[in-house]
């Protein structure tokens, strides 16, 4: 080990001011992507409520993005899940061309009305933009992890105004049960100040108001529970539904921009026929309604639906914002029945369905506590963390690894989350005996 005449504090100091410099520059880039980003989806979206009919090309637009990534994006295509195993086992530096595709594709879907989030954008053009410097500064592979760590942040604090949330969102993704503390210091500085260059464009984020709390008692936290197990569960039904789908489209529709073509039909053809355009695009004024009033109660498994068959097509942009709009609507739905104020389960179902989804409940309550105040903190934690425990071992990425087990039933260390399933088959397949020793 090698000996130093100073103490450690005073060596930390370059490695500190380093990591500052390298975090400020990722802010930059991603917080000025994720500004650009939000401008063009804030435009999308006003066209495409200002002109309903444009639904009806939604196949044709599929089919280009389709087309272009078939052709030019086919190495960026798995987006975060290949941005989660370039930081697990990095390789190469991520291809630049991911921000624009991604930050078109999604745009694009968008503007024609497909049910998509906006997260994935963000998360993705950040980690690629920060990978640049990788050559530029000659990183090794170890500070190239915490480049991207840093980016994932930055781009995840800077579209939806959460900045702690977005910190840790970039620590505790990676792996269920783990978290990356060599990171803590570029990615908290790089999501804190992201946050701030996308306020300095002028992005305005949404308010969401929860109009009451109710003062922690044994039945709301009970009733709290209750609601963790069901957003838990709708979690895993959104991660596993999504999948089922990409893999039955990838198995029977082999050349890939006839996928997008065909759920694009399928979800225009379904605007047409419930006539209502509430289930498309991000749905933002849904959520900021289930906070004030009860709304329909089938109002998430719509939102599910539509999402479901945009996603699994093969449209372009994130979970988390439909994730939000499936909470916060199952939230208004189960608030008369668990006699919970309709603002206040819809604030810990838009933060707790996105935990079991995403396997991030640390990261999901303090989003809570930024969006809605202190006062949720207990109840969404709670929430979250049954969540999370519910959604099983499975989560919106595939690409995510097991750290450690969420309980007692074994699941190797290290294995990606999206292997699980057939490793289970196939140690349905063994002998009993051997059945016990896994």
């Amino acid at each position: 080990m090698k000996n130093s005449k100073h103490p450690e504090q005073v060596d930390l100091l370059p490695y500190i001011g380093k990591w500052l410099i390298l975090a400020i520059l990722v802010a930059i880039l991603a917080g000025t992507a994720s500004a650009l980003f939000l401008f063009s989806l804030e435009w999308a979206t006003a066209w495409r409520e200002a002109h309903a009919w444009v639904i009806w090309l939604l196949p044709l637009a599929g089919f280009a993005v389709g087309w272009i990534y078939h052709r030019l994006g086919k190495d960026v295509e798995a987006g975060n899940n290949l941005i989660i195993d370039e930081i697990h086992d990095p390789k190469k530096v991520i291809p630049l061309r991911m921000a624009p595709l991604v930050l078109g594709g999604t745009v694009i879907s968008h503007l024609f009305g497909a049910s998509v989030g906006r997260e994935g954008t963000a998360v993705q053009m950040g980690s690629a933009l920060a990978d640049q410097l990788t050559h530029l500064f000659r990183m090794d592979q170890q500070k190239r992890r915490l480049l991207i760590m840093a980016g994932m942040s930055a781009g995840f604090a800077s579209v939806f105004g959460t900045p702690l949330a977005g910190a840790i969102f970039g620590l505790e993704v990676l792996a269920i049960g783990r978290m990356r503390y060599d990171a803590i210091l570029p990615c908290f500085v790089a999501a804190i100040v992201a946050d701030q260059v996308g306020l300095l464009w002028g992005i305005h984020h949404t308010h969401y108001a929860v109009s009451s709390i109710p003062e922690i008692t044994a039945w709301g936290l009970l009733a709290t529970l209750v609601a963790g197990v069901a957003f838990g569960l709708a979690g895993m039904l959104f991660a596993n539904a999504t999948h089922a789908l990409s893999d039955f489209g990838k198995k029977h529709v082999r050349y890939a921009p006839l996928r997008p073509l065909i759920g694009g039909a399928v979800v225009a053809v379904a605007v047409w026929a419930i006539g209502t355009h509430r289930y498309i695009g991000l749905g933002i004024p849904t959520i900021v309604e289930a906070f004030q009033q009860q709304l329909p109660p089938w109002d998430f498994a719509g939102k599910m639906a539509f999402t479901i068959t945009s996603l699994g097509a093969g449209f372009k942009g994130g979970e988390v914002t439909p994730l939000f709009y499936i909470g916060a609507t199952l939230g208004n739905a189960l608030a008369p029945l668990l006699h919970l104020p309709f603002s206040t389960l819809a604030a810990i179902g838009f933060v707790a369905v996105f935990a079991g989804a995403a396997n991030t409940p640390i990261a999901s309550t303090v989003m809570a506590i930024e969006l809605f105040g202190p006062a949720i903190g207990p109840y969404a934690a709670i929430a979250c963390v049954v969540s999370y425990l519910f959604s099983g071992h499975t989560g919106i990425y595939r690409a995510q690894r097991v750290g450690h087990a969420k309980h007692h039933r074994h699941v190797p260390e290290g294995m990606k989350l999206g292997e699980i399933s057939v490793y289970r088959k196939e140690l349905r397949k063994k002998p009993k005996h051997e059945q016990a020793i896994h």
